[in-house]
């Protein structure tokens, strides 16, 4: 039962940055995500949009793979965050109450992501990266590239 839930919430995590880097590249376009960021005060929207698609889809392959997990999931929930702040923050309910349950969704999957980046990828369906180097007094590995 652990192993399928932590699949599942992994699956979860990659379809929602997976989500949202396709509305930008295909659905919503760059120039309306664009015009989003914009509207939000941040210079420079059109490269803005772009970072954030490849960004997201970034973070959809480290769900899914298991590559970088914890990391990837500790910059997801400071992102997440920065997004509820800017998209959905406080200066935003009064045009639209809505505003404010957007702005608490947010802080429900920041919970899951840091609880995700606490406990790790699971132990299936997770690339591996190679152990780092231990140098110690006999210098590198003979066959180190370096």
């Amino acid at each position: 039962m652990k192993t399928t839930a932590i699949i599942i919430a992994r699956l979860i995590f990659a379809f929602v940055f997976g989500m949202a880097a396709t509305f930008k590249f295909v659905f919503v376009g760059m120039d309306a995500t664009a015009a989003q960021i914009a509207d939000a005060g941040f210079p420079f929207a059109h490269l803005l949009a772009w970072v954030a698609a490849f960004f997201e889809l970034g973070l959809a392959l480290a769900f899914l793979t298991g590559l970088f997990f914890s990391e990837a999931a500790i910059v997801a929930a400071a992102y997440v965050l920065f997004l509820a702040f800017s998209f959905h923050g406080p200066n935003r309910w009064t045009a639209n109450p809505m505003e404010f349950g957007f702005f608490v969704d947010h802080f429900t999957f920041v919970a899951g992501l840091l609880f995700a980046a606490v406990h790790g990828p699971g132990r299936v369906l997770v690339l591996r990266r190679a152990p780092p180097h231990d140098l110690g007094a006999a210098g590198p590995p003979a066959n180190a590239p370096f």
